[in-house]
């Protein structure tokens, strides 16, 4: 995990020569022009632009980190009255609970700057006891805790205890304070609270369902769900049988989509290794697999977002978890982590690069590299235009990668006027300014989208990782007194809960199953032997250069 990290976090947009996910002093020197056909882009949905010193305003944090945001009141941001099981409350989608101009901190109204552990300034909650805050997050007779807080609570607390933990403690609240395990209690009362715990409960296992990986956790929900089901109200039963099918679906799903993952991976091979044992079985390339550009931009898009599906929320806490300073015990995920989609989506983002480099390495002749590289870049474009920017930008890094741009004579017959747009658009100059924006338009056009297209925003994954991890570096997660800092982790759920409502979009485009197994199975060179095909290509330029010819073609072909 901490190479991981390490090579996730030292990453820029590589400039040709360099490896992808690793910083490169020097910039990208590749773009490309607007496509001929007439199609929406995501520039067309920006009203107005933002100036460079705007920008940098938005992205500085308060503490010379994160600066506050401006606090939305949504539509009923607390029960205010009882629900029966004709009204229980709903789940809201998640561009509801956080827009773009702030979140919903309008948690309790209260004229107090204080309250029952609970800190507020301007009737925002900032900061709090860690038991309070769990008390805030059980519903009563009378209350029901805002969405917003139930999401950034439950995202949050992950740094501070176990999931089954927390768990066991909101069972405890609930079964002691609510009186569930009083057969004499008043069956009014347990009317009025019972589905407002069936949906916490419900919340809980939609959003976060891998927390119920560990069998303590779906051992305390069974007791719990059972007590609420136990009832004279045949309502309960059918809802609590609904919310466990329902995550035993999502577990079983993200068991399935591990095993197809570990299936590629075993059967990975590097593709020198085939071309030496069966040299006649690679003769296809991606262009005889898939002539069209548009259309592997499409299939491309396809992989990104089911591999996004399956990333959890507390996957970007879990991530960056230390030692909590209070606990004298080990650190929350110690423990072996319950999933690793983060870490195979990245992985993908290298195996995408490497797929790109080896796929213009391995023609023999100059045209046929040059007309590799100007598919790739007809690629490129299209997912700048679908708002899929990881590809795109896991396609330039490997057009960036050293056996790649050593290749000048190759370069010499590309139309280089094809690169000026995306030269522009994803300059990682002012911390990917130009990205930023674009990022900002592909957003603000999936609001007000009139197509399944689009609304698909799919971020240049690296970067978001970086954000957050920076977020999470910059700003204390306990207060001098001991207090959570609930303000930093407002701002923690905004930028995750924006993820969610991205990774939640159904992939429009018909799928391709010959150019889905060909993107996610075909063996791609190893580093070495990218530089084997670009030495044998084109010819080594220096002493250097010739030195390492000589040694790959002995370790890798076993020739002198």
């Amino acid at each position: 995990m901490a190479k991981f990290l390490a090579e996730l976090l030292g990453c820029t947009l590589p400039s040709k020569g360099a490896s992808p996910m690793f910083e490169s002093k020097s910039h990208s020197r590749v773009g490309l022009k607007s496509s001929t056909k007439q199609k929406t882009t995501i520039f067309s949905t920006l009203a107005s632009e933002k100036s460079l010193s705007d920008c940098k305003k938005e992205q500085q944090w308060k503490l010379s980190m994160y600066g506050s945001i401006t606090p939305v009141c949504f539509t009923s941001p607390l029960i205010e009255k009882p629900i029966g099981k004709e009204s229980m409350p709903q789940t809201p989608p998640f561009s509801a609970m956080f827009d773009s101009s702030g979140y919903n901190r309008n948690l309790y109204q209260s004229a107090e700057d204080s309250c029952g552990g609970l800190y507020y300034h301007d009737n925002n909650l900032l900061s709090g006891s860690l038991e309070a805050l769990i008390q805030h997050l059980v519903p009563n007779v009378d209350y029901y805790p805002d969405r917003t807080y139930i999401f950034t609570f439950l995202l949050s607390s992950r740094l501070f205890m176990h999931p089954y933990e927390l768990m066991a403690k909101v069972c405890h609240l609930c079964v002691e304070h609510q009186r569930l395990s009083d057969p004499d209690s008043d069956k009014n009362q347990i009317r009025k609270i019972a589905p407002k715990i069936l949906q916490l409960l419900t919340e809980w296992t939609e959003t976060f369902p891998y927390d119920f990986r560990d069998e303590r956790m779906m051992r305390n929900l069974k007791d719990l769900a059972h007590r609420i089901a136990s009832g004279e109200e045949q309502t309960y039963r059918k809802n609590v049988q609904q919310m466990i099918q329902c995550l035993i679906r999502k577990l079983a799903a993200l068991s399935q989509y591990e095993e197809v993952l570990a299936k590629i991976s075993s059967t990975s091979t590097d593709r020198l290794t085939v071309l030496k044992t069966k040299p006649q079985s690679i003769q296809r390339d991606i262009i005889t697999v898939c002539s069209d550009p548009y259309t592997l931009a499409q299939q491309l898009t396809h992989i990104e977002l089911e591999r996004l599906n399956y990333i959890g929320p507390e996957e970007f806490v879990q991530a960056f978890v230390q030692k909590d300073p209070l606990d004298n015990d080990k650190s929350c995920y110690s423990e072996r982590k319950k999933t690793r989609n983060l870490e195979a989506y990245v992985e993908w983002f290298n195996r995408l690069s490497y797929f790109v480099a080896t796929e213009i390495c391995m023609p023999v002749k100059k045209k046929h590299r040059a007309r590799m590289i100007e598919y790739f870049i007809d690629v490129a474009r299209e997912c700048f235009n679908i708002g899929n920017f990881n590809s795109l930008m896991a396609i330039i890094s490997g057009m960036n990668m050293s056996p790649v741009s050593r290749l000048k004579k190759t370069w010499a017959k590309v139309k280089t006027a094809k690169f000026d747009v995306l030269e522009h658009q994803m300059d990682p100059s002012s911390n990917f300014y130009n990205y930023r924006t674009a990022l900002r338009g592909a957003a603000q056009r999936s609001l007000t989208a009139h197509s399944s297209r689009e609304k698909i925003v799919i971020p240049f994954f690296s970067l978001l990782i970086k954000d957050i991890y920076f977020l999470n570096e910059g700003c204390a997660n306990r207060l001098p007194n001991g207090h959570v800092n609930f303000e930093k982790f407002w701002e923690l759920a905004k930028q995750v809960s924006e993820f969610m409502t991205w990774k939640q979009v159904e992939c429009p485009f018909e799928r391709d199953r010959k150019i889905l197994q060909y993107l996610l199975t075909v063996p791609v060179f190893s580093e070495d032997a990218l530089y084997l095909a670009s030495y044998e290509s084109e010819g080594p330029e220096n002493h250097i250069e010739k030195d390492r010819w000589k040694s790959l073609r002995s370790s890798l072909l076993g020739r002198v």
